[in-house]
């Protein structure tokens, strides 16, 4: 019994192959060095950066495969219908390194050079000019207030009184049951008056806490909770 085989590799040269993969693998690479240059927060992840150059190169070899053959690209999708991605984005800024870099990868794929060049290098600007003039910040730093306090009474006037000496904007963000039921835990969104240290409104919240834990976070806005 014969069996048919056929190597549809000769519908793109050698030549092809490499400047796809070569391409979409410098232009990820530089994505990642825009990206680690430009991160701010604390969870910086090298494996994430290793990821978004190993998915640029990865694109660009799915989109030689399915090429323009329709059958392949449906076959595609229902395969990686199946991966489940168990870890989560902590920065939707991450999100869109993902998408840059799958971009990339489909042009390149599909070998559109300059198109992936151009957008790869205009883009990733964009991203150096925005975090160079750190665009769209709020310049207000608030604080997180975490208060432990006994759950015999209410204590929220007592605390209200501090934030309103010390803060000039607050707000009750949670309150909860914490140590099986031994402690009452607030917390609190504040911005702190001018001149005003978080360890003066520590030192004058644990006059009204009786003791127990407070804690102010400070610069949460750039802090991975």
């Amino acid at each position: 019994m014969d069996i048919p085989f056929e190597d549809l590799s000769g519908t793109f040269s050698v030549g092809d192959i490499a400047a796809a993969l070569a391409l979409s693998f410098v232009l990820s690479s530089i994505i990642g060095w825009i990206y680690r240059a430009t991160h701010r927060n604390v969870s910086y992840s090298q494996s994430y950066v290793q990821t978004l150059v190993i998915l640029g190169m990865l694109i660009s070899l799915i989109m030689l495969v399915v090429g323009s053959n329709i059958a392949r690209a449906f076959a595609l999708v229902g395969a990686l219908s199946v991966v489940r991605f168990r870890n989560a984005i902590k920065e939707t800024r991450d999100v869109g390194f993902i998408f840059l870099v799958m971009g990339v990868g489909m042009a390149c794929g599909t070998r559109f050079y300059t198109l992936a060049v151009v957008a790869a290098v205009s883009i990733s600007l964009i991203i150096v000019v925005m975090y160079r003039f750190n665009w769209f910040a709020l310049n207000v730093q608030r604080q997180v207030v975490k208060v432990q306090v006994p759950p015999d009474a209410d204590h929220t006037g007592d605390i209200s009184d501090v934030l309103l000496r010390l803060t000039s904007e607050f707000e009750l963000v949670s309150m909860e049951s914490i140590r099986g039921g031994a402690l009452t835990e607030l917390m609190y969104t504040v911005r702190l008056k001018k001149g005003t240290e978080p360890g003066e409104l520590i030192a004058a919240l644990s006059e009204r806490t009786y003791g127990q834990r407070v804690s102010v976070l400070t610069g949460y806005d750039q802090t991975d909770l």
